[in-house]
């Protein structure tokens, strides 16, 4: 429109150039390292080649698990929050962004009128000619209004908004991680439970037949009524951890099913043959865990956020200048309203400042300074924190894979050992007592051998966390 554009010029003829009251940003300094302490040769190396960025999860080559990360980014509640809250935060930025550019309403309206003539004395009386005489009338206001940025307020404004919109992407795919890593980490603790399971399972068996044997042995008077009720017991203990797997694979099974958004009434993990797969999972150097970790990140932009914010408080202190303009134009035929000479403009310019306000402005900027001293302080207690994960991660992989070797070969020893002893038993060479103190430790043994490796499982599901989740 004409009259717009008008105002535009009008109030862009007025505008100044924007300076910014805000600190130069510089990315704070933490404290770094060369290696790590607890593995000082270990490189940054490539993963498997079909493992595509991100999904860490199919280094555990578990079809299964594969089909329950996929939902997590999707379904997970926790995932859809602080995808909403991102989103929020983007319109801010659009928001504040418009802030930078004029502001144009336009109003229009329309007038019928009229009068009747006729009649003597302007009586209307039976028979007397009368006559309307209708007229119309248009008019259009267009007003325009721009507050330009003369200290970089608005552009500080901006700053702050887009940087707390890249927190905001950070903390979404931090949820998005750990979700994913919890998800991880139910499902390894529930499929070894699974294993106990079916190890349990094979032992109640081993234990059911040494009651038989025992109790032949009573009815043939070679040994003590003791001997059956220690098998007994032996069985009962068995049957009972049992029932208690059940139990804590319920648990894990219904976590599992909130983790991907579904109702654990009706959400069932069939039991599956366990596969003890550790991966290894590729090496980042400590400077990359900075750049790499969603939480890290998210605690950055809120440094850069808080140093706009500086700014905005800081130009407080200037005065706020507001250009405006309106056109007005009236006609008594529409398609002559644009056109007509009967048209009204003005133009103009408010200042506002704050003469005295007892320090308030100065104690905003004293705010805005200590609140940018805190989110630095957080951003490196974050890195240090990452680096201390890192490190324990790390110590915990080497120290499960050498008790791995140590319990692998404790199992198999254990089970000769039980096998042994049930067997010399048969033979009367020794009594019940040495054969139920060779299964509890054989059974000890086993559950050892199953934790220990889903200890490792669940070490290296955190380590890929603490180094950001992807490579």
């Amino acid at each position: 429109m004409k009259h717009a554009s008008f105002i535009l010029s009008s109030i862009s003829l007025l505008g100044l150039s924007a300076c910014s009251m805000a600190p130069t940003y510089h990315v704070p300094t933490s404290p770094m390292a060369q290696t790590y302490k607890a593995e000082p040769g270990w490189q940054a190396a490539a993963p498997a080649d079909d493992v595509a960025k991100g999904e860490w999860w199919k280094l555990f080559k578990d079809p299964a698990l594969d089909a329950l990360e996929a939902k997590v980014a999707v379904t997970n509640q926790n995932v859809i929050y602080y995808r909403a809250a991102w989103a929020q935060a983007r319109a801010l930025v659009q928001q504040d962004r418009a802030a930078l550019f004029p502001t144009i309403s336009a109003a229009g309206s329309t007038t019928r009128s009229g009068s009747f003539a006729g009649g003597t004395g302007g009586n209307v009386t039976s028979g007397a000619t009368t006559s309307a005489r209708v007229s119309s009338s248009y008019s259009t206001d267009v007003a325009g209004s721009w507050t330009p940025d003369l200290w970089g307020q608005l552009g500080n404004a901006v700053k702050q908004s887009k940087a707390q919109a890249q927190a905001s992407k950070a903390n979404l795919d931090n949820a998005t991680l750990s979700a994913q890593g919890e998800l991880a980490s139910d499902y390894m603790t529930l499929r070894g439970l699974d294993a106990q399971a079916a190890m349990l399972d094979e032992t109640i068996k081993a234990y059911q037949r040494s009651l038989d044997i025992t109790k032949n042995k009573y009815a043939v008077g070679t040994v003590s009524n003791a001997d059956v009720y220690s098998a007994q017991t032996t069985l009962n203990n068995a049957m009972a951890s049992r029932r208690d797997l059940e139990r804590q694979r319920a648990t894990y099974e219904n976590a599992i099913a909130v983790l991907v958004g579904e109702n654990p009434t009706s959400f069932k993990l069939a039991p599956a043959t366990w596969a003890p797969v550790v991966p290894q999972v590729p090496s980042a150097l400590p400077g990359e865990i900075v750049q790499r970790r969603p939480d890290i990140a998210a605690d950055e932009r809120a440094v850069a956020a808080a140093n706009a914010n500086i700014g905005i408080q800081k130009a407080a202190f200037f005065p706020t200048i507001t250009l405006s303009g309106q056109a007005q134009t009236s006609g008594t035929q529409l398609s002559s309203l644009f056109t007509s000479a009967a048209s009204l403009w003005s133009t103009g310019v408010s200042a506002a400042v704050t003469l005295l306000d007892f320090g308030a402005r100065s104690a905003k900027v004293k705010q805005a300074r200590a609140a940018y001293d805190e989110t630095v302080a957080t951003y490196r207690q974050a890195v240090l924190t990452a680096f201390q994960q890192v490190e324990n991660y790390l110590a915990a992989t080497s120290s499960y894979a050498e008790q791995q070797g140590q319990y692998d070969a404790a199992a198999q020893a254990a089970n000769k050992a039980e096998a042994i002893t049930r067997n010399e038993y048969l033979a009367g060479t020794v009594d019940y007592t040495t054969v139920t103190s060779a299964q509890a430790t054989a059974y000890s043994a086993r559950v050892n051998q199953i934790q220990n490796t889903v200890n490792s499982q669940n070490n290296a599901i955190a380590l890929i966390q603490a180094v950001g989740g992807h490579w």
